[in-house]
């Protein structure tokens, strides 16, 4: 095997991902309505609750709907990475990934390379959804658009990563739904996207110490300091080690001779 075999395998389970992505227009769709969603339903609830003037200017309305975009970016990712990791179950069990799991590729970058191929999408729907926010006054400096690019990789190879170990662990399609829920819901309330921390330690330290180790929140706050041109070193170390710790476990669930895998009669 040479560098055009592992090139030549990439490029196609990313384009595969793609043209599912393109085909699936629906995904595309509910993937913005759910942040959209919160940003202006959400942020108006906000609003009626401070008794804010329904005219302009809407100062901390705005402010506040600026806070929570980061937030959203991140549940975005989120739902993508799970949404990833359904299909792995699901192409798991039609065969396809079966096929493509003895390949004489080795398993971690076919895992790697379906990975990258799910961040490309999440990044590309972050994207529109920041459009859609512009195009409502809800704005970030120009250069954070370029900055947030490496933080939106970053944290979507993380939650990706999660979306794949969690992948490895379940047998069935229908279970999924279940697993998904009990993930996705715990991470992205006990976080920071909707509320800072000093405001979570206000009401309990519990919750606050929960949100602060929680992986989401140190991604959220990983886009929201990229977002305004600035680095977050915390949350960059906490999102890489939490990236290199999920792909390493999902990569030994994948193994058919110590993971998972083994546990259900193979790849």
């Amino acid at each position: 095997m040479n560098l055009t075999h592992y090139w030549r395998a990439m490029w196609g389970i990313i384009g595969r991902e793609l043209w599912r992505f393109v085909t699936q227009r629906e995904r595309f769709i509910s993937a913005l309505v759910r942040p959209l969603v919160w940003l202006f339903v959400f942020a108006a609830g906000f609003r009626a609750a401070l008794g804010l003037a329904i005219s302009p200017p809407y100062e901390t309305y705005i402010l506040y709907e600026v806070y929570i975009t980061p937030g959203l970016c991140g549940m975005i990712q989120l739902f993508n990475g799970m949404q990833s990791s359904l299909s792995m179950v699901y192409d798991r069990e039609m065969g396809s990934m079966r096929i493509l799991l003895v390949s004489p590729l080795p398993r971690w970058f076919l895992l790697l390379s379906k990975l990258l191929a799910g961040v490309g999408v999440s990044v590309l729907q972050v994207y529109v959804f920041l459009g859609i926010a512009w195009c409502y006054d809800i704005h970030a400096p120009w250069q954070g658009y370029l900055w947030v690019l490496p933080a939106l990789l970053l944290s979507g190879l993380m939650l990706g990563a999660l979306g794949l170990l969690l992948s490895s662990f379940i047998k069935q399609l229908e279970n999924f739904a279940g697993v998904m829920n009990f993930v996705i819901f715990p991470m992205f309330f006990l976080s920071t996207a909707l509320y800072p921390l000093w405001k979570l330690k206000e009401s309990s330290v519990l919750l606050h110490n929960l949100a602060h180790y929680n992986p989401f929140s140190q991604a959220v706050e990983l886009i929201r300091f990229a977002l305004y041109a600035q680095l977050n070193s915390e949350a960059l170390l906490y999102t890489a080690s939490a990236f290199v710790l999920f792909m390493a476990a999902a990569i030994i669930g994948y193994n058919p001779s110590k993971g998972m895998m083994s546990r259900k009669g193979g790849a």
